[in-house]
């Protein structure tokens, strides 16, 4: 339990310094707890690069800091990391792969990742539907 509150506290720190504007500080506390593991420091940290805030913009680091997150069962980032594989932003474009990461992010309960899911299931065929909620059937946070 105080391992979560050392974390957690960094990460409230670096929503303090976001919601001031100070992006390069807010970067610097959600890489303190994102290095430690925790999934909303991680997603944030994406958010951070795949919008250039307080970073260069990269979308590729923006990913990579998604997944962790995302591979933790953070709704919101896997939610994100669809949007990535849907655009082909920081990774390969994939369909499939951008619907089982909505698919998983709506199961957690993120609404936006249920809309982006049933937007992308018209453009894809019924194979690449079946194959991507096997994969989010299969899917086990890590």
């Amino acid at each position: 339990l105080l391992a979560g509150a050392a974390v957690a506290g960094p990460f409230e720190e670096g929503n303090a310094a976001f919601d001031s504007g100070d992006y390069a500080q807010a970067v610097k506390w959600y890489r303190l707890a994102a290095d430690q593991g925790y999934a909303p420091a991680q997603s944030s940290l994406g958010f951070m690069y795949a919008y250039g805030l307080g970073v260069p913009k990269d979308e590729v680091q923006a990913a990579k800091w998604y997944r962790l997150a995302a591979d933790q069962g953070d709704a919101s980032a896997q939610s994100l990391l669809g949007l990535m594989y849907a655009n082909g932003l920081g990774v390969p474009k994939d369909d499939v792969l951008a619907y089982m990461w909505f698919n998983l992010g709506a199961a957690g309960g993120n609404e936006v990742g249920g809309k982006n899911r049933d937007l992308l299931a018209a453009h894809m065929t019924r194979d690449q539907i079946a194959e991507a909620q096997r994969l989010s059937r299969e899917w086990m946070p890590k």
